[in-house]
């Protein structure tokens, strides 16, 4: 039998709702993902749980027999994770951190290593995600923490009861582009002409600031290169492709060094807040003590 243990928390969840949408909101899934999460437990188990012609939705008798089952596997399942936890942080836990790709090499290790100063030595497991994924991951207890840019608009999608999120830092989107042969920008943003984009493709959530100001600026651009990375953006931008937004922190040592130039003043710049998110459902004790050292300024920074 191939049947997965959220599953089983669908199943609760829905037989305490009454109702797919409401289930699937407590789930922080889609209504469609939801159904097709309970027909392929049905699936699994060979038997039809629910019955579907009523509204509110009823179990059928086999449903209600399986909603015992379910209910203990569920907390068997959720008390043995508790004690290894529990377990695990008296041995040190590993916390894991899913963090969008600039922030890993950019902002991660610096914070690190504030922390670890301030007597805060974390153990933790970094991954590289895109938004969506790193949203998944920390609804599915995949992850413990997102570190990741505040999008105002999105707000990662995520109820701050259940995921409340912590201010890290500041930065902005700078636009930048390589230099000619006499060391000055290759492309102007206030000349009027057009100008090559490095852009982020849709959805991206770094690009939906960089669309708003370029819409709002008026900006003449032709798109030559799209990505949702911003470091892939920079790759090309270094290789004279084109005018690349990209976060300050990611480009700091191309500055430094001559190879990439700000090639707009401060009206193009776009500010980028880092923030850190957790889910107030779990009690791993490193994320807890985690979270009172952060709300109490161990491991703070100057706003950059």
């Amino acid at each position: 039998m191939n049947l997965e243990s959220k599953w089983l928390d669908d199943f609760v969840a829905l037989a305490a709702a009454g109702s797919f949408s409401k289930a699937a909101e407590k789930r922080f899934v889609t209504q469609p993902a939801f159904s097709r999460r309970i027909r392929s437990l049905e699936a699994a188990v060979g038997l039809t749980l629910v019955d579907r012609t009523r509204t509110p939705v009823e179990l059928t008798e086999a449903g209600k027999l399986f909603l015992l089952t379910a209910r203990n596997v569920s907390e068997q399942l959720a008390e043995s994770l508790r004690q290894l936890h529990n377990l695990e942080g008296q041995q040190g836990e590993v916390l894991q951190i899913a963090a969008a790709h600039s922030l890993t090499l950019g902002f991660f290790p610096e914070w690190i290593a504030r922390l670890r100063r301030d007597g805060l030595p974390l153990q933790a497991r970094l991954v590289a995600s895109n938004v969506g994924e790193a949203v998944h991951a920390l609804r599915e207890g995949a992850c413990d923490l997102i570190l990741a840019y505040y999008d105002p608009e999105a707000a990662l999608q995520l109820p701050p009861d259940i995921f409340p999120s912590l201010h890290l830092g500041s930065t902005h989107m700078l636009p930048v582009c390589a230099p000619d042969a006499q060391g000055q920008p290759l492309f102007s943003l206030e000349g009027g002409q057009t100008v090559p984009l490095l852009a982020y493709s849709a959805g991206a959530l770094l690009g939906r600031s960089v669309h708003a100001l370029l819409r709002q600026r008026g900006l003449r651009s032709s798109t030559v290169y799209e990505t949702a990375m911003a470091d892939s953006l920079k790759s090309m931008a270094l290789q004279g492709l084109g005018v690349a937004w990209v976060p300050q922190l990611s480009v700091r040592g191309e500055l430094a060094r001559g190879e990439l130039l700000v090639c707009g003043g401060e009206q193009w710049q776009v500010p980028l807040e880092i923030r850190l998110y957790r889910c107030a459902l779990l009690r791993k004790a490193s994320v807890r003590l985690l979270w009172r050292k952060l709300e109490s300024g161990v491991g703070a920074t100057a706003e950059r």
